[in-house]
């Protein structure tokens, strides 16, 4: 299948092209580079340019003559949502309302979309289901939420065939270490943590000490993003072979604190991890665990790498971009 990619040069949807053209797919990437890096567009053609361009994207689905989408283009920082949710909804709603117009207008009809375990909110118990009541408590998660709603509705109405994947706590790099997370600011956990221990920088800031958690810091669901990637294949066979649409849970089932990454980059490196306390971030569950029985017993698909090999790679891909700084932009934070 041709496969357009938006948001391709970031860092799931790369992963996710690699996994395609391994798989025998064509990817096809749409990136404005805001956030994206061109280098990582290894697998595919880029087409530098943003979703809310319907023009362009339309062009590009009919003159590449694509099979299906796979739409990654998104910000995704829950605290930064708090402070800016206008540039949320902009960039999260309006911008795939326009890249489902050009869907329609091209025709067309089956979607993966990068959803996320932000739509629950706050849980009513654990581990997360897919019939947990969904009750985002940030603009990040309200609007993913919004698109799922969205794609149910343009499946009724227009006969757009699509799969929401709900994330939880993506992490780790490509196991050959070639793409991994290049964030500027970097967001994610696991990088930090890899980061300070390399004293890269000062310190990593633990946000929240007193969550009613065995060590008092919030518990998450850390999913490796090549396990992401296959969900992804998986997923957009699933349509083409005519399954039926719905959203489904990516995590491994098993939460780890941060003071457990901590503790696992420390046995790792052999380093000892600074750490600076803070208070709670607004718009922080306390635990997010996955139930993703449903994408097992429906996609066929089951996580392969557990906490060890996610922070090995990482640490992998974090030395690569050290020892390669002209091809892999490296920028230390003091």
């Amino acid at each position: 299948m041709r496969i357009l990619v938006t948001g391709g040069a970031g860092y799931i949807g790369s992963h996710a092209c690699k996994a395609l053209a391994h798989a025998g797919h064509l990817p096809i990437v749409i990136d404005d580079l805001s956030t994206g890096n061109e280098w990582a567009v290894r697998w595919g053609s880029l087409v530098r340019g943003n979703i809310g361009d319907r023009d362009l994207v339309v062009r590009i689905l009919q003159n590449e003559k694509i099979d299906a989408v796979m739409h990654f283009a998104a910000c995704a920082y829950v605290g930064e949502s708090m402070l800016q949710p206008e540039k949320y909804f902009q960039n999260n709603v309006v911008n795939t309302l326009n890249l489902l117009a050009s869907m329609r207008e091209a025709g067309v009809t089956n979607i993966v979309f990068s959803s996320s375990c932000a739509t629950y909110g706050n849980p009513q118990r654990l581990p997360l289901d897919e019939s947990h009541p969904q009750n985002p408590v940030n603009p990040y998660g309200e609007s993913k939420l919004f698109i799922e709603k969205v794609l149910r509705w343009y499946g009724e109405a227009y006969g757009m065939r699509w799969a929401a994947l709900r994330y939880f706590n993506a992490a780790g790099a490509d196991a050959d270490a070639e793409i991994g997370e290049a964030h500027d600011p970097e967001p994610h956990l696991i990088p930090l943590v890899i980061q300070a221990a390399r004293g890269i920088r000062p310190e990593v800031c633990i946000f929240g000490t007193d969550y009613a958690t065995p060590d008092g810091t919030a518990i998450r669901d850390y999913i490796h993003v090549e396990d992401l990637a296959q969900a992804h294949i998986l997923a957009i066979q699933y349509l083409a072979r005519g399954g039926e649409s719905g959203a489904f849970n990516l995590g491994t089932g098993q939460g780890y604190s941060v003071r457990d990454i901590i503790a696992a980059v420390e046995k790792l490196s052999d380093k000892k991890v600074p750490t600076q306390e803070k208070g709670r971030r607004a718009g922080d569950p306390e635990r997010l665990v996955a139930g993703a029985e449903r994408a097992n017993r429906i996609l066929g698909w089951q996580p392969a790498y557990g906490l060890d090999a996610i922070v090995a790679t990482a640490w992998a891909w974090e030395t690569r971009r050290l020892e390669q700084p002209l091809n892999l932009p490296y920028k230390e934070v003091r």
